[in-house]
Parts: C-alpha cells; structure tokens; sequence
C-alpha cells in the first residue's frame, strides 16, 4: 500500500481508502452483517489501508459505531474521517432523497459530540460537511466554528464532500480558498471527469487533496453493470439510465486497448488512472466484500499510467458528449 499526504494537512492518507456508507447501508444491492462488517474493517487494516471515510449519517451512526468497536485501542494506527450536516435522528429518509441540513453551531457540537461518542475517540482526525450548498460554503460562522474545533485539538483538520450527485463545481472551488479545508470529495472517474478536472486543477494550485469516491462509475468498470443488468429500485445505481449504461459500456470498449497494452483490465485502468492524477489523495472504492477489498488494495502498487496514455485517455474525454451537472439552485 502506498500513501500521500491529505492537502495541506500534513495526513498520510492510505491510496485506497475505505468507504464505510457500504456497511451501514444496502444501496448497494447487499446488506452487510455487523460481523462481516467488521471483518471487512480489519482485513482493510491488515492490508495497509490507514483511511476510513464514514458519516453521521450512514445508518444514522451504525457505520461510526462499527469503526469505533473495532479500532479502540488503536486510534493512533488509523486516520478517521467523518461528515455531518443532516438532521437524521427521528427522520425516516424516503429512497436517495435529502434530508434537512444544519451546520449552525450548536447543532455542529451536538453532532460533533455524537460522532466522537460513537467513533470512541476523543479527536477526528477530518471532519466533514455532508454535501453542503453554496450558502453554506460562503457562511463564515459555520468555518469559524471549526476552526475552533481544530484549535481545541477536537479535529485535525476538515473536508468538504461535494453532492450528492456529480456536479457542484463552483461549490467546490470557493471551499478551497477556505483555510483549513485540506480535502474536497467527488464524484469521479475515467468516464466521468466533469467537474472532477476542474477540481483537481484548482486542488493543485491551492495544495488541497481530493478524495474520489465512485471510481467505478456505479459499477460500470467493475463488470457489475452489463447492458442486461436489472437494477433494485433501492440500489443507489437505480438513478442510471439503461441509454447511459449503453453508451458508458461502449467507451469501456474504446478503452480496453490502453488497459490492454498496460497489462490491466479495466478496473484496474480505472483505479490507476485516479491515482495518477497527483492532487488526488485517496480513492474510496465502493466494496462489499473482503475479496472486493483485496482486490482494490493490490491496486496501489506503485505502478501508473504513462503520461503518453494519460493524455490519449485525455483527447478520448474530449470527444464524448457532455452530460448534466448538479449545482446550488439560487
């Protein structure tokens, strides 16, 4: 396993990171036990991955709670990440719909307060806002308030995870001007880098870290999704369209001779081209399975994707049609 530093944060950050919303949630068409769960944490950590991304929200504490039962005694070995931002205790959240959001002070301590509880730490090494909007980046208060939190050592620093769907371009810009913001997450991955470039540009000149989740495409450059494939309404993958499945597998297809020529297949080509990308941090595979975990750690290698193939990846991007971005709404 290969690590890198998280922005300007000075986190050595593990290159596969271990994206906990699978073991608290089943949108990902397999619901995950609590003792398969933990298993999945431990063979994680056995493999070298040191970063685990969770939030507040996910099961409302479940995958918190998890992580912190398995790693007491050994915080000092792992870096935690956490988000917050949604009111989901007495909420029952229909589908992928949102839930109210609060980042105001009190309710940033209580749900601080509460996340520490569950994690059985007395500090989070990243703590996040959970999809925040534009308002909520320009609000000062709510960036005064942890910047509090880092001086009283309660976090080390913070991230801002954009969404929930791919998009939030400007939002993600204006939080990197933000002091103490060392990582912004995304939607991104070889078939989808819009506005994923774009952020990644702007993390490099302002030594931000950017932590990837869907690299696969929701499953597209795993071999999970085929043009047959019958997606469950409450998998998160329901959202894709049969004509978008179509034509993502038919740029897989453009892709394989670079895959090829590289010795990879192409979950493989997708995971190293992120990672070669260098303001990237860390990429968040959604796994539900040790062997998934297995497979995805043996990726950081050290080993990545010419310059000469970057670029023709590059000019392949170029040709395809553009697709819909999410933003605020003013």
């Amino acid at each position: 396993m290969k690590y890198r530093t998280l922005g300007k944060s000075g986190i050595k950050v593990s290159e596969i990171g271990f994206g906990a919303w699978t073991i608290a949630l089943d949108w990902w068409g397999k619901k995950i036990e609590d003792d398969e769960a933990k298993r999945m944490l431990r063979r994680a950590y056995d493999l070298g991955i040191n970063f685990f991304e969770t939030g507040d929200m996910y099961g409302k504490g479940k995958s918190e709670r998890l992580i912190g039962e398995v790693f007491k005694g050994m915080r000092n070995d792992i870096v935690i990440s956490t988000k917050y931002g949604y009111e989901f205790e007495g909420a029952t959240q229909i589908g992928h719909s949102e839930l109210p959001q609060r980042f105001d002070p009190l309710f940033t301590e209580h749900a601080l307060r509460n996340s520490l509880a569950r994690l059985q730490t007395d500090h989070i090494d990243v703590y996040g806002l959970h999809n925040p909007k534009m308002h909520h980046i320009e609000d000062d208060v709510i960036f005064n308030t942890l910047d509090r939190k880092i001086n009283e050592g309660v976090i080390g620093t913070y991230q801002v995870a954009l969404g929930p769907a791919i998009g939030w371009t400007k939002e993600g810009i204006a939080a990197m001007s933000r002091k103490n913001v060392s990582a912004v997450q995304t939607v991104y991955n070889i078939l989808e880098q819009t506005p994923g470039n774009e952020l990644i540009d702007e993390a490099a000149r302002k030594n931000v870290g950017i932590l990837v989740r869907v690299p696969d495409a929701s499953g597209i450059l795993t071999g999970k999704v085929k043009a047959d494939t019958k997606i469950d309404e409450k998998d998160h993958r329901s959202v894709r369209r049969g004509e978008w499945v179509k034509s993502a597998l038919d740029k897989v297809e453009q892709l394989r001779p670079i895959a090829e020529r590289n010795g990879l297949n192409i979950t493989e080509l997708a995971i190293k081209f992120i990672l070669s990308k260098n303001p990237v941090s860390s990429v968040f595979p959604t796994v539900i399975s040790i062997e998934e975990i297995e497979q995805f750690a043996a990726m950081s290698d050290g080993r990545y994707i010419p310059s000469s193939d970057m670029e023709q990846i590059s000019k392949m991007y170029s040709t395809w049609p553009s697709y819909e971005l999410k933003a605020t709404v003013a």
